[in-house]
């Protein structure tokens, strides 16, 4: 029975359901099925932003072909608030990071306390694309004003939509402190959100730099 015991321990420490400080109460899911292994989030998420890049490609290319085949391309006014969205987005990178180390070191209560900021700043971010918005139809400039206005608006609202994403799995991390994440560590959880975070974060940076010198 102790040869048994001790299988199964090893069996579950190598799934990373190991019960250390940040992972207590994690290592099996509601089901009582060991975790997943650790390697399954972290290529699933690595796949899945190279799907998103790949399409972010995509649409720049058409950006950069359609700019250059027609001599219908008119500037517009480029919103000022996205430079103040683009700061908050890059100290939003700050605070999950901050979050991470804090849950690194088993400090509970620091975590909670960046990652509601890290959330926070998200959905900042998210109403100040509205205001933008909001801001360039007020001065007539829609998605079909001109070619410059609807590449405008399809990458930052594809931006956004895949931001939300990201949203929506902080809200959901952070509401669940002491039960399984889907069959994933705490830390697991956290490593991953934080990836799709980081990376949403440079792929606006590069998003907004376009936009404004291809306006």
């Amino acid at each position: 029975m102790a040869g048994k015991a001790a299988t199964e321990e090893l069996e579950l420490i190598e799934l990373g359901g190991g019960r250390g400080p940040r992972d207590a109460g994690f290592g099996r899911d509601d089901a009582g099925a060991p975790l997943v292994p650790q390697r399954i989030y972290f290529t699933g998420i690595w796949l899945a932003l190279a799907a998103i890049l790949m399409f972010f490609m995509g649409l720049t290319s058409s950006f950069v072909v359609r700019k250059g085949l027609s001599g219908d391309w008119v500037a517009f006014s480029f919103p000022r608030i996205l430079w103040l969205n683009t700061t908050i987005l890059l100290l939003s990178s700050v605070t999950i990071e901050r979050a991470r180390r804090a849950l690194l070191r088993d400090e509970v209560a620091g975590f909670h306390r960046w990652w509601r900021i890290t959330t926070a700043l998200g959905l900042g971010f998210l109403a100040g694309q509205v205001v933008a918005w909001q801001e360039l139809a007020a001065a007539g400039v829609y998605i079909a004003s001109n070619p410059s206005s609807s590449f405008f608006y399809l990458l930052t609202a594809a931006h956004g939509i895949h931001l939300l994403g990201g949203l929506t799995a902080l809200l959901w991390v952070g509401r669940r402190p002491a039960v399984a994440y889907v069959r994933a560590t705490p830390l697991t959880a956290v490593t991953v959100s934080s990836i799709y975070w980081h990376f949403m974060d440079g792929l606006w940076v590069f998003l907004v730099l376009l936009l404004f010198l291809g306006r």
